[in-house]
């Protein structure tokens, strides 16, 4: 699926559609983020996490200095920026947490994450640059994935223009 959106209040609303499908969710797939900067990456999260439970308590900015920020939401959400890790391998205490259960994993800069390391249930989200606005390209791997993005619709995107 390809949506194109706008502008940042779109970017939110993207968010929000996912964040109210994921709540729903029993076991949410990782969501890979790829896009250059300033693409729409943490704002997409922004709004992801503010539709879920708990997230008045929840800060979410780029977590690009302590490369994983945790939200006391429902679920609970490890949001990963791996911008610094362009060209290093990943530690074992960080694939750990990408593998781990009981949360909801945002990776931002999955690219510069070998994908023999990206999880099996994902949805992959790519940003571009479609001046104006940007052009955003949903893709489900592995059943929870797939079933998530059967259950949005056109309907679902009101600030965006779906170009499935």
């Amino acid at each position: 699926m390809t949506v194109k959106l706008r502008d940042a209040t779109a970017t939110l609303e993207l968010g929000r559609v996912l964040g109210e499908a994921l709540a729903r969710s029993h076991q949410p797939p990782a969501l890979l983020l790829c896009g250059d900067l300033g693409a729409g990456k943490t704002t997409l999260t922004r709004g992801l996490v503010q539709a879920l439970p708990g997230a008045a308590e929840a800060e979410v900015s780029s977590p690009s200095f302590n490369i994983v920020n945790q939200y006391p939401t429902r679920p609970p959400v490890a949001h990963f920026d791996l911008y610094r890790l362009e060209n290093m391998p990943v530690d074992d205490e960080i694939l750990d947490q990408l593998a781990g259960e009981g949360s909801l994993n945002i990776v931002e800069w999955a690219q510069f994450l070998d994908p023999r390391h990206w999880p099996g249930e994902r949805l992959e989200v790519s940003f571009q640059d479609a001046a104006p606005g940007r052009r955003v390209r949903l893709r489900a791997r592995g059943n929870a994935a797939e079933h998530l993005l059967e259950a949005l619709g056109p309907k679902d995107f009101v600030v965006c223009l779906d170009e499935r």
